[in-house]
Formats: structure tokens, C-alpha cells, sequence
């Protein structure tokens, strides 16, 4: 392999383009227009308590919107439209939203710089935590407390009361802005311990909350192997040298499954040369700076 390719070739700029871009999707999830647009769902992770939000976030509604099923279908059109959402962005290019645009994966990234380089390890099981934390506390619980007549809020346990993105991104500003003004810290002790925890575990496990437990990664996940921007693999020219294996921060082997449920796509593996980015457009991230493997 040629470590002096340019482009989306060489991992280290392809990092540094995927930086730029998640840095510039902050204008759009951080107040763009000077407004909270929280009736419009983003396509992303992203609290919409945080004092800087500008859309909804998909997941907060969406169980929001189960608590109050049936009857919410017959009043507005609302949760058909999150769905849309997240069915349009996941079909044009699936979890590269979470490895590219969200803002929850962003800070994730951030965090783990500040731990060691060499990660700990998950098994591939652990993601299935996505798929019950969709069904379980997306859409099951909020629908049986919503039957005996709970409001979402007034519902015992929520995929909010346990979502590290509310504890960093709303109540850590937020109990931080108290102290600052001579009153208490706002979080309680759950959501303090909650924001400790993940923390910690971020900086040993790369991106633990998008691997384990974050539904809308999962949902997106499903539609990889269908989306109309994919990985391609040239299997006829691999040479079985791992450099894809040891490039992926998830523990994915891409030549074997380049559009695997676990795959956030970075694209750190299109180094290898064997691998590239294709859309229904016709370009791909091979012809744009990758070469061969023999190289």
C-alpha cells in the first residue's frame, strides 16, 4: 500500500475531510437561522434540549409520538414525516449520517482523542443493544404506559431519561449555567452518574453509545445493503493483507462485509485499495484517490 496517496486514498486526510464535514454540519444542527425549528425532525442524534438546537431530534419524537398512538395518526401526519426522514436519508447513503454528519458521533470522536490510542474491543453481539433500546424504549414501553393514559414525560423509564446525549449536550449546560449564576446543579444523580459513565467509556471504547445502544444508528444501519450510496468491493483484487481490518475503528472486516449493520462509514478502509465509495451518481471514492493494494 502506498501511504503517500492523496485524497480518500490516505486515511489520515480522509479523517481530516470527515472532520470538516461533521464541523460543518454543526452550523445546521447548532441554530443556523437564530431559531429553534423543533416541529422540523433532523436526520441525526441530537438532543433538542440543548440550549443550541435548531431540529427536533427523530428518536425524542417518535416516542413521544408512540406514547400517544393510535390516536396521534388521526390529528397529524407528524410521525409518517420523521419516518420519511430517516427512510430518505438512510436509502441515499445508510450510517454514513453517523460516521459524516451527526453531531452526537462528532463528540464521540472528540472524546476518544482524549483517551488511549489503542481501543478496547466489542464483540459484534453488543450491537444488537441498538435494536432494543429501538423497540423497547422507542416504540413498545412508551406505547403500553401511553395505553394506561401516561403522558411520554410522566412515563417511569424513556429512552430520554437514559440518553447521554440529553446529559451532555441539555443538562450539563444547563446545570452548568446554574452554577455560574449561584444556584445548584440542575442534574440529578442518575444523569450525573449517566454523563460520568460515558465519559469514561468513551474514551476506552470508540464511539460506544453509536456501537451499543443509539436506535436511529441501528434503524439507519438496516438500509446499508440497499442505499443508494454504498461500499463496493473488488474481491478479485484483494490480497488479504487486513489493511481494512486494521484501519476500521469498529472491528469490521470490509472486504468480507463492506455493508455490515455495523459499519458507521468513515471510509478510513477505502486505503486498501480494493474498496471504494459508490453512488447512483457514478463517482466513487476509488476513482477519486484510491490505488492498488500492490502499490
Amino acid at each position: 500500500m502506498n501511504d503517500g496517496r492523496k485524497g480518500w486514498g490516505n486515511p489520515a486526510q480522509t479523517d481530516l475531510l470527515r472532520l470538516k464535514v461533521q464541523l460543518a454540519f454543526l452550523f445546521v444542527w447548532l441554530l443556523p437561522l437564530g431559531s429553534r425549528l423543533h416541529a422540523i425532525p433532523a436526520c441525526v442524534f441530537h438532543c433538542y434540549a440543548c440550549p443550541a438546537s435548531s431540529f427536533a431530534c427523530p428518536i425524542g419524537l417518535l416516542a413521544n409520538y408512540a406514547a400517544l398512538f393510535p390516536a396521534i395518526l388521526s390529528v397529524t401526519i407528524m410521525p409518517w414525516l420523521v419516518l420519511g426522514v430517516l427512510v430518505f436519508a438512510g436509502a441515499l447513503v445508510g450510517t454514513r449520517i453517523c460516521g459524516w454528519v451527526c453531531p452526537f458521533g462528532l463528540i464521540q470522536d472528540v472524546i476518544a482523542k482524549l483517551g488511549p490510542k489503542r481501543k478496547i474491543g466489542l464483540p459484534s453481539w453488543v450491537g444488537m443493544g441498538r435494536y432494543a433500546v429501538l423497540l423497547g424504549l422507542v416504540i413498545i414501553l412508551p406505547m403500553y404506559f401511553g395505553a394506561k393514559g401516561l403522558f411520554y414525560e410522566e412515563q417511569p423509564i424513556t429512552v430520554c431519561k437514559i440518553c447521554p446525549a440529553g446529559a451532555l449536550e441539555a443538562g450539563l449546560p444547563y446545570s452548568l449555567y446554574g452554577l455560574v449564576k449561584g444556584g445548584e446543579w440542575q442534574m440529578g444523580v442518575f444523569k450525573s452518574t449517566l454523563l460520568a459513565v460515558f465519559l469514561l467509556v468513551a474514551m476506552w471504547v470508540y464511539r460506544p453509545w453509536c456501537r451499543v445502544l443509539c436506535p436511529l444508528g441501528g434503524f439507519l444501519a438496516l438500509l446499508n445493503k440497499v442505499s443508494l450510496g454504498r461500499l463496493h468491493v473488488e474481491s478479485e483484487k484483494c490480497l488479504q493483507c487486513n489493511v481494512c481490518l486494521r484501519l476500521c475503528p469498529v472491528g469490521i472486516a470490509p472486504v468480507e462485509n463492506p455493508n455490515s449493520v455495523r459499519c458507521i462509514r468513515c471510509l478510513r478502509c477505502v486505503s486498501c485499495g480494493v474498496i471504494s465509495w459508490k453512488s447512483i451518481l457514478g463517482t466513487s471514492s476509488k476513482e477519486r484517490g484510491g490505488g492498488d493494494p500492490a502499490e
